[in-house]
């Protein structure tokens, strides 16, 4: 679900470039890919083992119509300078940068599995890092969004300093008067607009397991979390 909602933050029907950092097997950058016809999508994981698994992805039957469209890249998102270049992620090149960064302090994962642990441990100043990788390869003026765990929240806003303004964040509640799971937040290159708190989204009615319909349809690719309008 966290990919999902992480792919409606991507709207638009133009051509665009998106980059998908730390992308795992692709799920998010994937499903940009299929609700967006002229996205080209490049999917960045360090893991070959996750990096293999989104080429199998790719490879599958029942991806052909967009896989044309999407490229995977074995990367570490936290180079910078002339080593992130050489890696293949150029300066000024993407429309979009989605990323969802591993979200659980190393000192309280417990999982067994290391792989597992690798992709949901959170590194020191991983924000910092992964958003400067984001606004060096983003054309200015392109949006950078996001998915993480609301106590992440004051490390984003200070990793978007000034590379990023217009700052909007959306809190995730499962149900109305229960605290907020995720954030979702999304971004602008070189703006200086004022961040803005939106009004949360809310997955189900009271009492009630079922998504709303709007969050069904994010959730399932049918439709897109665009930003607020501007005046």
């Amino acid at each position: 679900m966290d990919a999902m909602l992480l792919a409606a933050l991507v709207a638009g029907e133009g051509p665009m470039r998106v980059a998908d950092l730390g992308a795992g097997a692709g799920a998010a950058g994937l499903a940009v890919a299929a609700r967006i016809e002229k996205a080209e999508v490049l999917l960045v994981e360090r893991s070959p083992l996750m990096a293999g698994f989104a080429r199998k992805s790719l490879a599958l039957p029942s991806n052909a119509a967009f896989a044309s469209r999407v490229s995977v890249l074995e990367a570490d998102v936290s180079l910078s300078g002339k080593a992130r270049i050489e890696a293949g992620l150029a300066d000024d090149v993407y429309d979009h940068v989605i990323m969802n960064p591993p979200f659980n302090d190393r000192i309280d994962s417990r999982t067994p599995d290391a792989l597992k642990a690798e992709a949901h441990a959170m590194e020191h100043d991983l924000f910092e890092r992964w958003i400067k990788t984001a606004g060096a390869i983003m054309k200015p003026g392109g949006q950078l969004s996001l998915i993480a765990r609301p106590q992440s929240i004051a490390e984003i806003i200070a990793a978007c300093g000034r590379r990023f303004g217009g700052v909007e964040i959306t809190a995730l509640h499962a149900r109305a008067g229960e605290s907020a799971l995720r954030i979702l937040v999304t971004a602008i290159k070189g703006s200086r607009t004022r961040l803005s708190l939106r009004m949360p989204l809310v997955m189900h009615e009271p009492g009630q397991h079922d998504f709303i319909p709007f969050v069904d349809d994010l959730n399932n690719g049918l439709a897109a979390y665009p930003r607020l309008p501007r005046t």
